[in-house]
């Protein structure tokens, strides 16, 4: 009796199972709902911001002042509530709080739109319009951060707040085009609009959503901030790796201020070239995010966050030299790549280093950073690029922290991490 030859069992295809290790966190449904939701709603953010941007620039006469003026109102609500909104999001139904807040922010679109269509509009408007968004954004960044642990399990966290950060950073590249076509054919008010509707993909995701009970808290207001910050202070990692984003952060000009200033002033480019210049930056977010959301088991952040660092110094320098349009555009989409990996990294640090119970009020502490520091470090870089001009700002800006990640690289505890 003759046997067939015996057929080798089919082996999986190694380029199927790394998209899957890149993106198995959406295997599970609540978080896969947040994020479509909030990709969504993250595109028409971004039409906003470039559409503000421009606005302001318009109707203060090309003023990076005024620029700055906007930044420091909506870090001004965020020092007041940031942390406050944390406590709260450890308190209360994370989901409810979403959508409350997530409905206020696409009426406050709306109205600005409205407010420009009819030719009313002024600065103070949109100065205070900035101080409520950043007031709505302070329960909704630390809601949405402490949302994520419970909608996964543990060993897929890593990789849900990788591709959390793609949603936003990544709508950079779609966004921005969308608002240079849109400035174009549509007017300022047309993308207001646009950003309200965009806020239904995440009330959606939201409404459709079953989320389990996760612990809270009945503690004070102060107490439970002091509890949070008392957790940081005496963790080995945190109070470096926060100091160093922070002062990425706040010594980086935001690509809302130093871009179209580049734009109009330095390049001599229209709002569509202007669009393309936020594209490249968000290319390098997505590429950022997907290289950490590829990486397996739990690598060593305290490397990638320094390297991130380093990275975003090199960009940023090269931004500051160039004054060609393709060459910027480079620069952007490497320092896109390095603010995510310092970004993320920290982000994943805070959810992975604090008791469950405790992550909205860690995570207030990562959107004082982001929605704060930022906007408050780009109020004295509008003055000093009226001073001495915006390639100077941005020079003096990546050799200052380049110089703190020096420092940081120094410690035993970050490299070790």
């Amino acid at each position: 009796m003759s046997l067939a030859p015996t057929t080798p069992a089919a082996q999986p295809n190694p380029q199927t199972l790394s998209v899957f290790k890149t993106f198995r966190a959406l295997r599970h449904r609540d978080f896969r709902l947040l994020w479509c939701g909030l990709a969504v709603s993250a595109v028409g953010t971004w039409m906003q911001i470039v559409a503000q941007s421009l606005l302001v620039l318009k109707i203060t006469h090309g003023s990076a002042f005024a620029l700055g003026t906007v930044s420091l109102f909506q870090a001004l609500a965020f020092f007041l509530f940031a942390l406050v909104g944390g406590s709260v999001a450890d308190r209360i139904d994370k989901r409810r709080l979403l959508l409350f807040t997530q409905t206020c922010s696409a009426a406050l679109a709306i109205l600005l739109g409205f407010l420009t269509l009819f030719g009313v509009i002024q600065l103070w408007m949109i100065l205070v319009l900035a101080f409520l968004n950043g007031t709505l954004l302070s329960f909704d960044q630390p809601a949405r951060g402490a949302l994520v642990p419970v909608l996964v399990p543990k060993e897929s966290l890593g990789n849900a707040i990788s591709l959390q950060a793609m949603t936003f950073n990544g709508a950079s590249t779609l966004g921005p085009a969308l608002a240079g076509f849109g400035v174009e054919k549509l007017g300022y008010a047309g993308n207001f609009f646009l950003n309200g509707a965009s806020f239904l993909g995440v009330l959606l995701a939201l409404y459709c959503m079953r989320v389990p009970k996760g612990p809270t808290h009945q503690l004070s207001t102060f107490q439970a901030i002091r509890d949070a910050l008392g957790t940081v202070r005496r963790d080995a990692v945190l109070p470096w790796v926060l100091s160093g984003y922070a002062a990425l952060l706040f010594l980086g000009p935001s690509s809302a201020l130093i871009l179209p200033v580049y734009a109009v002033k330095i390049l001599h480019i229209g709002p569509e070239r202007l669009g393309l210049l936020f594209s490249a930056a968000g290319v390098g977010t997505i590429l950022g995010a997907l290289f950490l959301a590829s990486q397996g088991g739990s690598p060593r952040r305290g490397p990638l966050y320094l390297t991130g660092i380093f990275i975003w110094v090199a960009a940023l320098t090269g931004f500051a030299l160039s004054g060609q349009f393709w060459v910027s555009m480079t620069a952007l989409l490497v320092f896109g790549f390095g603010q995510t990996l310092a970004g993320t990294t920290t982000t994943m640090l805070l959810q992975t280093r604090a008791p469950q119970q405790m992550r909205g009020r860690l995570m207030s502490v990562n959107t004082l950073l982001i929605m704060g520091i930022r906007p408050l470090g780009d109020f004295p870089a509008g003055a000093l690029i009226a001073g001495i001009g915006a390639p100077g700002t941005v020079l003096l800006s990546a050799s200052l922290v380049g110089i703190y990640g020096l420092g940081l690289a120094m410690r035993p505890a970050i490299r070790s991490t």
